[in-house]
C-alpha cells in the first residue's frame, strides 16, 4: 500500500527567524546568495551606521552535499557568470571551451550532417563543464561569502500568514515507511523568513504549492515539459575531442514526437551524452529511458560508445513551455527563480545562465527590501 507521506500532527517545532531563505542550491540559487553577500558588502561599505546582516540568510539544499543533485555533464553560457564573478574562467571547474560543433538529422541506420549550424545550436564561447563539480565549487564561494548552507534538509511546506508566504518547514526526520514517528524522530524547522525564495529546479513541490495556493497558473499556458535522459561514458582516447559538441534530431523519434539528443566532449575522455523528449507524445508505449537505449545503438553513436563504460546516469525534467507559460514570479513575501519559474530556452537547450541571472536579479530585489524592511508584493514586483 502507498503512504502519502503528512507532517505529523499536533507536535512542537523549533522556530528559526530569517532574513531570507532560499529553497534550493542548484545554479539559481547559489547564484541568489551569492550575489546577494556581494551587495550587502558594498551596502555595508557605504552605509556605516546602517548596516545589513547576512547571518539569517539560509540556502536549503536537500542533498547530503552542496551539487549532489546537479547531473554533470552541461554546457554553460558563460554571460551570467562574468556578470556576477569577472574573471570566473580563472577558478571555476570548466572541461574544455566549445571547439567543434555538428548537428545531425539520423535515421535508423543512417545519418545526414547538416552544412551548416543553425544558429541557436551555435555555441562557440560557451563550456562544457561538469554541473556536480561547478555547483559545488559556487557552493564554496556561497559558503566564503558568509552565507549558511543546510545541506540535508528539504523545504516540505511553505508557511502562510494570510496571503503572505512567511517562511518554509523543513522535513521531519525519523519517520518510517507508514509515517510513523521512530525512536530517532526529530521534527522539521519552521523557518520564519521575510523573503522565501524558491530555486528548486523544474517542478518544485513548493513552487506547485504556491502556485496551486494563489492561482498563478491563471491566464498562463499550460507548461510543458521534457525529459532528458543522461549518461556519462569514458570512451577510448582520440574517440571525441574536449570541447566538441554534438546534437542530433530523427531518430528514434517520429514526426510525431519532439525531442532530440545531445554529445558533448569533456576533458579526460569523458563524454555526456542524452536524449530530450517532450512529453507530450501522443503513443502511451513511448518509454524515454528506451529512447536512449536505442538512440545508442545507432551506428554513429555505437562506434563512439565503443570499448568504453558507463560511469553515471540520471534524468531531469525540463520546462519547455516558454515566455507565456511563466507563472507570475513575485508576491507578498516570496520570489520564484530558474527551472522553477520557466525561465530555459529550449530551443538553445539552454538554461544554466538564465537561471544564474534570475537568481541574481532576485538577490537585488530582496536586497532593496532589507534596504526598506518593505517585504510586500508591490516591493518585489520589481523582480517581476
Amino acid at each position: 500500500m502507498l503512504i502519502f507521506r503528512h507532517p505529523p500532527e499536533n507536535i512542537s517545532r523549533p522556530q528559526m527567524p530569517a532574513d531570507v531563505v532560499i529553497v534550493g542550491g542548484g545554479p539559481a540559487g547559489m547564484a541568489c546568495a551569492l550575489r546577494l553577500s556581494q551587495l550587502i558588502d558594498e551596502h555595508n561599505i557605504k552605509n556605516p551606521d546602517s548596516q545589513l546582516s547576512k547571518e539569517n540568510i539560509y540556502v536549503l539544499e536537500k542533498a547530503r552535499e552542496i551539487g549532489q543533485h546537479c547531473l554533470s555533464g552541461a554546457l554553460l553560457d558563460p554571460r551570467s557568470m562574468r556578470e556576477l564573478l569577472p574573471r570566473f574562467e580563472k577558478e571555476a571547474p570548466l572541461d574544455a571551451a566549445v571547439s567543434k560543433e555538428a548537428v545531425y538529422f539520423l535515421s535508423e541506420k543512417g545519418k545526414f550532417k547538416f552544412p551548416i549550424t543553425p544558429p541557436p545550436l551555435r555555441d562557440h564561447g560557451n563550456y562544457v563543464i561538469s554541473l556536480n563539480r561547478f555547483v559545488k565549487w559556487l557552493g564554496g564561494k556561497v559558503e566564503e561569502a558568509g552565507v549558511t548552507v543546510f545541506t540535508g534538509f528539504a523545504g516540505s511546506e511553505l508557511l502562510f500568514d494570510g496571503d503572505r508566504v512567511s517562511g518554509v518547514r523543513t522535513d521531519d526526520k525519523g519517520l518510517d515507511k507508514n509515517n510513523q514517528q521512530k525512536s530517532n524522530f526529530e521534527p522539521g524547522y519552521e523557518l520564519q523568513a521575510k523573503i522565501t525564495i524558491l530555486a528548486e529546479g523544474s517542478r518544485g513541490s513548493l513552487t506547485k504549492q504556491l502556485i496551486n495556493k494563489f492561482d498563478l497558473a491563471k491566464d498562463r499556458n499550460p507548461q510543458t515539459y521534457g525529459q532528458g535522459v543522461k549518461e556519462l561514458w569514458e570512451v577510448p582516447s582520440g574517440r571525441i575531442a574536449p570541447g566538441e559538441v554534438i546534437y542530433t534530431m530523427g531518430w528514434p523519434l517520429t514526426s510525431r514526437e519532439y525531442g532530440g539528443a545531445w554529445i558533448y566532449g569533456g576533458k579526460d575522455n569523458i563524454v555526456s551524452l542524452g536524449f530530450v523528449t517532450g512529453l507530450d507524445y501522443p503513443d502511451p508505449r513511448l518509454d524515454p529511458q528506451r529512447v536512449l537505449q536505442q538512440f545508442k545503438r545507432h551506428p554513429l553513436i555505437a562506434k563512439l560508445l565503443e570499448g568504453g563504460k558507463m560511469v553515471r546516469y540520471g534524468a531531469k525534467s525540463l520546462p519547455y513551455g516558454g515566455w507565456w507559460a511563466i507563472p507570475p514570479v513575485a508576491g507578498n513575501g516570496w520570489m520564484i527563480l530558474g527551472d522553477s519559474a520557466g525561465f530555459l530556452n529550449s530551443q538553445r537547450l539552454k538554461g544554466i545562465h538564465l537561471a544564474i541571472k534570475s537568481g541574481m536579479l532576485a538577490a537585488e530585489t530582496a536586497c532593496d527590501a532589507l534596504k526598506k524592511n518593505d517585504f510586500s508584493a508591490t516591493s518585489l514586483a520589481v523582480f517581476q
